[in-house]
C-alpha cells in the first residue's frame, strides 16, 4: 500500500531555507555535540526547539491551562481512517458549507496551501470557523488536521476553533504537508512524541492508502 509522508523536515531555522516558526517562537536549532571526526566513536547531536516546530500535535493544555499535556493523550485518535478534504478555493476561512460527506471518516485533514511555504512564514492561511468544528463535533469527528500552522486565525486573541476542540475534546494536527496527497479516503498515523508536561508533541506523521481504495 503506498504511504504518503506529510511531515515537514525540521531544519535550523537560521539557516538559508530554514525551518519556519511562529514570530517570536524558540528558533529550530541544531548542532553536532559529539563527533565522529573528532575521535568520538558516534555521532550525537543536540536539539533545541519550541514544542510546536514543524508537524505537531496540539495537546490540550496548549489552550487550558488545566488541560492534558501531551504524555497523558491517547494515540487512539492519530490512528484510523480519515478524510482529506481540498479546501484551496474557499475564501476567509473553512465554513459549514465547504464541507465534503463525512459518511467514512471521523478524522478531517484540510488542504489549504496550493504549495506548502517550506521557507517562509506566512501569516495570510485559512482558519477554521469555530462553527464549523462544533459540527464536525457532531458528527463524531474526533480529529480535526490543517497544513497551516494553526485552526485559528494568527492575530487571534479567543482561540475560538481550539476552545471549540477543547469543547468537544477533539484532537489537533497542525502543519501537515498535503502537496502530493489528492482529496479522499486514507489511514492516519500521526503519532505525537510522549512530552510530560507538554503542551504539544512533534509528530512524524503519514497516510496510508486504504485497501482497495
Amino acid at each position: 500500500m503506498k504511504i504518503w509522508d506529510i511531515s515537514q523536515v525540521l531544519r535550523p531555522s537560521n539557516q538559508r531555507g530554514g525551518l519556519p516558526v511562529w514570530p517570536g517562537d524558540t528558533d529550530f536549532a541544531f548542532e553536532r555535540t559529539w563527533k565522529m571526526e573528532d575521535g568520538s566513536p558516534v555521532n550525537v547531536g543536540r536539539m533545541t526547539m519550541s514544542t510546536h516546530s514543524g508537524t505537531h500535535a496540539d495537546a490540550p493544555l496548549h489552550y487550558a491551562a488545566d488541560g492534558a499535556d501531551a504524555a497523558s493523550m491517547s494515540i487512539e485518535p492519530y490512528l484510523g481512517t480519515c478524510l482529506v478534504v481540498d479546501a484551496r478555493g474557499v475564501q476567509n476561512e473553512i465554513d459549514i458549507g465547504d464541507l465534503p460527506d463525512l459518511e467514512y471518516a471521523n478524522r478531517v485533514l484540510f488542504r489549504t496551501w496550493d504549495a506548502f511555504p517550506h521557507e517562509e512564514w506566512r501569516s495570510d492561511w485559512l482558519p477554521i470557523a469555530p462553527e464549523t468544528i462544533e459540527w464536525l463535533a457532531a458528527q463524531g469527528v474526533v480529529l480535526v488536521g490543517t497544513d497551516a500552522p494553526s485552526v485559528d486565525p494568527q492575530e487571534s486573541k479567543t482561540m475560538a476553533a481550539h476552545l471549540a476542540v477543547l469543547k468537544h475534546d477533539m484532537r489537533i494536527l497542525e502543519g501537515l504537508v498535503l502537496d502530493d496527497v489528492a482529496e479522499g479516503l486514507y489511514e492516519l498515523i500521526a503519532l505525537p512524541l510522549k512530552v510530560g508536561g507538554g503542551d504539544a508533541g512533534l509528530c512524524r506523521a503519514v497516510l496510508r492508502e486504504l485497501p482497495g481504495a
